[in-house]
């Protein structure tokens, strides 16, 4: 997953300058492969794959950022929830060497059963409350 930032899809996002909303060291745009409607990427400017490599810095305009977009998604999109998620390190799923935060708008009956979550992301566990 190791990506030179010329190869990075995510940089290439920044020098298009497209974005929802944007800081010093953040910016946030729509995702290319959207789960539903509003679904938003909130990244660092700095090419790094790490979330826990990030400077205290970057860490906290991520994080304000998601709040702003989150606002602006209410808006424009009325959803009834959301999920937040970030994937760190290829085990946890990250396909992009570049620091992600998931916004992703949940919306009334768009899966039969949302409870779970992103626990989800071991099926054989999800499933909790049935036990």
């Amino acid at each position: 997953m190791e990506e030179s930032q010329s190869a990075c899809p995510f940089c290439r996002r920044l020098d298009e300058g497209e974005f929802l909303a944007e800081s010093e060291t953040a910016v946030a745009f729509f995702d290319a492969f959207p789960l539903s409607p509003g679904h938003a990427l909130i990244i660092p400017r700095r090419h790094e794959p790490d979330l826990f490599a990030l400077t205290v810095e970057e860490h906290d305009a991520l994080w304000r950022l998601l709040r702003s977009v989150r606002a602006r998604l209410q808006e424009r999109h009325h959803p009834e929830g959301y999920n937040v998620g970030v994937n760190v390190g290829e085990a946890a799923g990250q396909t992009v060497g570049h620091v992600h935060v998931h916004l992703i708008p949940r919306y009334g009956g768009d899966v039969d059963d949302p409870r779970g979550g992103i626990r989800w992301i071991i099926p054989a566990k999800a499933r909790y409350w049935a036990r």
